[in-house]
């Protein structure tokens, strides 16, 4: 270790502990200025590729006629389709509030009728005047779906 301190002094470099848990620690000798701006570098790199997530929201009221809602579902499967998440939001208004069990009903119908696109991330839940539930899309659906266009 001495030895390798005296070969980086002279060559006005950086002893650098490149693999700390290794047994003997491995070090190279080495500009560490260098050494930290490209970790940062790969480290920006790695968060620029990262896939984001995108939660898209999906408003519905309790009653709702049928086409509005095979509207809504579309928008729903479309959002799915894309790889997003999608954020359901039914709202109670006025008496609407003392029969959350239609708002449930609604969300489960929903879920039901796009399980082919996602699953249920997060159940239905109450929440004052709205009942949200979260939609993802399956796994790997989003890239099976880009290799059929490239």
């Amino acid at each position: 270790m001495e030895q390798a301190l005296k070969l980086a002094y002279e060559a006005d470099l950086d002893l650098v502990e490149v693999a700390p848990n290794a047994h003997p620690p491995v070090c190279k000798i080495m500009d560490y200025g260098k050494f930290k701006y490209e970790a940062a570098q790969k480290a920006r790199e790695a968060r620029k590729n990262q896939q984001q997530t995108v939660i898209k929201e999906q408003k519905l009221r309790p009653k709702i006629d049928d086409h509005d809602y095979e509207t809504k579902k579309g928008n729903v499967v479309r959002f799915l389709n894309k790889g997003s998440k999608v954020k359901v939001t039914i709202m109670f208004r006025g008496r609407e509030q003392s029969r959350p069990e239609l708002g449930y009903r609604l969300l489960e119908r929903l879920a039901n009728d796009v399980e082919e696109y996602g699953f249920v991330e997060a159940r239905p839940k109450q929440d004052g005047r709205n009942m949200t539930m979260v939609i993802a899309p399956h796994r790997g659906k989003k890239t099976r779906q880009q290799a059929g266009e490239d």
